[in-house]
């Protein structure tokens, strides 16, 4: 405990009297994701401690550029937006498979939290993720946390709201890329 607040101190104090920009590289590029939107940069760290499988699953479907152009088929207002459908309808995935849960009580779902979509089964999770626009304890312990968004996430909230069937979505916002920051050359 004490080392992550040390950690975390660190983080949040100006080195050398420079603050870190949000175009700064990320400490850890390998377990961050760039969700390119319409609007910009979304930035998202990943828990490879938490949810490992879920995890390995997200940048292999981003490295194989499977998020492309996917749409955001399920937004509601005040709670969260669901992409990673190919079908867009909330019922297709990858053709990987399904992950095992990877639930955890250390994380809890918060604005910007990214968690692992799935159907009634626990262990259905394959391709689909939402991102939190607002806390939802009733979610903790039930659906697998696997990012956080760490930047932009006033671009996630532009994300145009509707659902499946509901007769609002006529025009879906769209996923421009995903991409592990190991991956980008910038």
């Amino acid at each position: 405990m004490r080392r992550r607040t040390l950690l975390a101190s660190l983080v949040a104090t100006p080195v050398l009297g420079h603050a870190m920009s949000a175009s700064a590289a990320p400490a850890d590029p390998e377990n961050t994701l760039y969700l390119e939107l319409k609007d910009g940069r979304v930035v998202i760290q990943l828990f490879p401690d938490v949810a490992p499988k879920h995890v390995a699953r997200v940048k292999e479907l981003a490295r194989a550029k499977f998020y492309d152009g996917i749409v955001f088929h399920r937004v509601i207002e005040g709670f969260m937006a669901q992409s990673g459908d190919p079908t867009g309808t909330g019922m297709g995935g990858s053709k990987l498979g399904n992950v095992q849960a990877e639930f955890s009580r250390a994380k809890h779902f918060l604005r910007g939290t990214v968690g692992a979509a799935r159907s009634q089964d626990p262990n259905s999770a394959d391709s689909q993720f939402f991102i939190m626009f607002a806390a939802a304890s009733h979610l903790d312990g039930q659906y697998t946390i696997w990012g956080q968004v760490t930047s932009g996430m006033e671009l996630v909230d532009k994300i145009k709201r509707g659902a499946p069937g509901s007769g609002t979505v006529s025009n879906p916002d769209k996923i421009v890329s995903m991409r592990v920051a190991a991956d980008i050359k910038e």
